[in-house]
């Protein structure tokens, strides 16, 4: 059981986390208190959500790079009605529309329409972002209820905040419902073999259309924390954000070609990215190689991943042809004592 635990991808995402603290802490010793660490949970909150949204969709196989742009159409509703007097209820029900408006057209778009997921989501990206602007007018929101900014500093023990409590609790069940539902296990079974899942009786076209709506919710909602702890929205907001996601999912174990991986590792990947902004001010770095560092990353885990894959592959074949081998010269052995 242990050992199982030990080689799971997760574990070895969590440990790198730490071991990432640590050599952090060597640097500047002052990185290492409850409160710098705990904080950089905390920041995760809104790349949680994001990341964990954007793997159902990496799981079935596709991508969606649309998650930053839903982010701020979302929390720019959301923060116009509040700004505006609006109700609680009324700004968390219309962020979820939106973000389930545009998870539906991905999913027709490329469930249906056979379109690339890749050119389908970055032309909903753009179309996304410029309802941002259309919507705000270009202009900031601001001023918005004191009650929905102070919220995100509530904290349910210690520095351990109510929203990042929440949403962890919340990552795990849906992690259950995954593990241990039929429907949980559509979107592994559709991203791990389109055409075997079909044969079992599970519709693969539906799957990845519950996919994308999934996302395009979860980035609603991350639209909504990321409202409460900025208390301002802009029209850039949530731009890029769609990478450190993608970055965050592939860190924490899932596979981009799909069919491989767990929401748990896709929440620790978050830690590790949003963790990156934090760890550079220990380092006495500027901000601006946040992106650089995630690029990297992004790209060094895609290569290693690709060559492991393809090893197993060449493995995989080998094996076969090896046995195939054994088959025929023990059939010509039969053949030949006959």
């Amino acid at each position: 059981m242990l050992k199982q635990i030990v080689n799971r991808y997760e574990s070895k995402a969590f440990a790198f986390l730490i071991l990432m603290f640590a050599l952090v802490s060597v640097v500047n010793s002052d990185f290492l208190t409850g409160e710098s660490v705990v904080n950089c949970f905390n920041d995760s909150v809104v790349f949680t959500l994001l990341a964990v949204g954007s793997a159902f969709v990496i799981l079935t196989g596709e991508i969606d790079v649309s998650v930053g742009s839903v982010l701020g159409i979302s929390a720019a509703v959301a923060a116009t009605i509040l700004r505006d007097g609006g109700s609680l209820f009324t700004a968390i029900t219309m962020s979820i529309c939106v973000g389930a408006f545009f998870g539906l057209v991905n999913g027709i778009g490329v469930a249906v329409l056979k379109i690339p997921s890749l050119i389908f989501t970055l032309g909903t990206y753009g179309v996304a972002r410029g309802m941002v602007y259309v919507y705000t007018g270009g202009a900031w929101v601001e001023n918005l209820p004191a009650w929905f900014t102070s919220a995100s500093h509530s904290y349910l023990c210690g520095y351990l905040t109510w929203y990042y409590a929440l949403v962890l609790v919340f990552v795990i069940f849906v992690q259950f419902l995954l593990s241990h539902t039929k429907k949980g296990h559509n979107f592994i079974a559709v991203g791990d073999n389109y055409q075997g899942a079909e044969l079992v009786g599970i519709n693969p076209t539906q799957t990845k259309i519950y996919a994308y709506v999934i996302s395009g919710v979860f980035a609603s909602v991350a639209g909504l924390l990321f409202t409460s702890r900025i208390g301002f929205i802009t029209p850039m907001s949530g731009n890029s954000y769609e990478m450190k996601a993608i970055a965050a999912c592939v860190l924490g174990g899932i596979s981009l070609s799909g069919g491989l991986g767990t929401l748990i590792g896709a929440a620790i990947g978050a830690v590790i990215m949003t963790s990156i902004t934090r760890i550079l001010v220990f380092l006495g770095l500027s901000s601006n190689y946040d992106n650089t560092i995630t690029g990297i990353i992004l790209i060094v885990i895609v290569v290693v991943n690709t060559i492991i894959q393809n090893r197993e592959i060449v493995k995989s074949r080998r094996e076969i042809s090896l046995k195939r081998i054994a088959q025929k010269a023990f059939i010509d052995n039969q053949e030949v004592t006959k």
